[in-house]
């Protein structure tokens, strides 16, 4: 294991951030995880949890808030529906250099926070 990285949004906080500053979905969610939750009556808990996933990649690496964009990291839905990390640039970057070769995603939300917990291996 190389590193693990949880973290915690509170719902409500984020989706007055969201109401507030609505360009704010397209700098922080790729088009696939957009319509991914198009279709649920309140999108926000699962894009509050896809954002929680990208902080807990960067805890998992052991870097800092900023340390990459938020399009290099993002959460992917099998046809299972079992959620996983996708990386690109300076993420996959980060990534090779500390040894990562997979990923481990746990999503959850309930009515006041939104959680991830992102295990590197």
């Amino acid at each position: 294991m190389i590193g693990v990285g949880v973290d915690i949004v509170e719902i409500e906080r984020f989706r007055r951030s969201l109401a507030r500053t609505p360009s704010m979905r397209t700098r922080l969610f790729v088009p696939a995880e957009l319509a991914d939750v198009a279709a649920r009556r309140d999108p926000v808990p699962a894009l509050a949890a896809r954002f929680a996933a990208r902080e807990a990649v960067m805890k998992a690496l052991g870097v800092g808030l900023g340390a990459f964009g938020f399009h290099d990291a993002w959460v992917e839905r099998a046809a299972s529906g079992a959620p996983s990390i996708a990386v690109t640039g300076r993420a996959a970057e980060l990534a090779a250099a500390a040894g990562v070769t997979r990923w481990h995603l746990s999503l959850s939300h309930v009515d006041l926070v939104a959680v991830a917990y992102v295990v590197a291996e």
